[in-house]
């Protein structure tokens, strides 16, 4: 392989001001004005090194597959970064037709109760230090790390799925409808 093919499978990610970031083995800690925050790369076959304000990345491999994950890497480490910097939110709807469908937080712990009449609630869980707010017909999810705030809401979509029914007709639900960067105030 020649030396410009071989740049291609190494990359770095400026941690922008504010942000401090530590190693130790495969494990990186970030420390931001918002809070803090960890990620393994145990799993990820990248080689990382950290030097003054910047990380570097480099592939395993010389496949297709591990420019790929290469890229993975940065996206993460940089979306954490942005994310302890700014933060995320997510808001979603409560939709129901007949019977109302209440939201309540107890812990690490999201109950929806009375959702199509049902007397036990619906359980999921909140994943990391993702906070989750009922304000009536809405519910906010707000945090540091991306995908974080996604799973979570990912998991209270899915435990609203309607089964058994016409989807086109029962449309009780919690969704989705915004997804921006900065914490809602």
């Amino acid at each position: 392989m020649s030396t410009s093919q071989l740049e291609k499978f190494q990359d770095e990610v400026e941690i922008p001001e504010g942000v401090k970031v530590t190693q130790k083995k495969h494990m990186l800690t970030f420390v931001g004005p918002l809070g803090k925050t960890h990620k393994s790369f145990r799993s990820i076959p990248v080689t990382i090194e950290l030097t003054e304000n910047k990380v570097l990345l480099k592939a395993i491999g010389s496949k297709k597959r591990d420019y790929a994950i290469l890229h993975t890497a940065r996206s993460i480490i940089r979306n954490i970064c942005e994310g302890l910097i700014v933060g995320y939110t997510i808001k979603m709807k409560v939709v129901f037709a007949h019977f109302p469908i209440t939201v309540k937080v107890e812990g690490k712990v999201i109950l929806i109760e009375n959702f199509q009449g049902e007397r036990a609630p619906r359980k999921t869980v909140v994943v990391g230090n993702t906070k989750v707010i009922p304000k009536g017909e809405d519910v906010v999810l707000t945090g540091e790390v991306w995908t974080d705030i996604t799973q979570t809401a990912a998991n209270i979509e899915l435990k609203t799925k309607v089964k058994n029914k016409d989807h086109r007709v029962f449309l009780d639900g919690i969704y989705i409808y915004d997804s921006k960067k900065g914490l809602d105030k």
